[in-house]
């Protein structure tokens, strides 16, 4: 990330500001779509289709959604900056894109979770299933949610 300068003016610090986080979201929405087209390929697998009870069945639905969810609230800002940049509206864009980025990412978190789940329930079941994914989501919420909020609070 580029630190601002004692000469930048507040137009450049919010399009260097909204630069940074296009930037951003291109590292998250190659994940989540990565995740996506694994996801969706996963119901056509014979395996699948043969062997999946209602429970992975429902956990795969579930991780197919947040994965929806997750790939809408990130391209988001994107679709907005490319439809709203020449009416001056890059203040807005970014507040609305901050608040859309982090909900992405909290969706992209249980898409990941469930995904864990499912794999693991098909792999090795019952309540070891439920621990790894439990743990996949204590990592995932501690490096992306916990770790910034801490740095975050400690500069206020």
């Amino acid at each position: 990330m580029s630190t601002p300068t004692a000469d930048e003016s507040p137009e450049q610090r919010i399009t260097r500001n909204l630069n940074e986080l296009l930037q951003e979201l291109r590292v998250a929405q190659a994940g989540v779509q990565i995740l996506f087209g694994f996801l969706l390929s996963i119901a056509f697998t014979e395996v699948y289709v043969r062997d999946a009870n209602a429970f992975e069945r429902a956990t795969h639905l579930v991780a197919v959604l947040f994965a929806v969810a997750s790939v809408g609230l990130l391209t988001a800002p994107a679709a907005w900056h490319r439809i709203l940049f020449r009416r001056g509206k890059r203040p807005e864009i970014m507040r609305l894109a901050t608040r859309t980025t982090i909900a992405g990412l909290v969706c992209l978190s249980l898409a990941v979770t469930a995904s864990v789940l499912l794999l693991a329930e098909m792999v090795v079941g019952g309540g070891w299933a439920f621990a790894i994914a439990g743990a996949s989501a204590l990592l995932i919420g501690f490096l992306w949610f916990v770790v910034p909020l801490r740095e975050r609070d400690d500069e206020d």
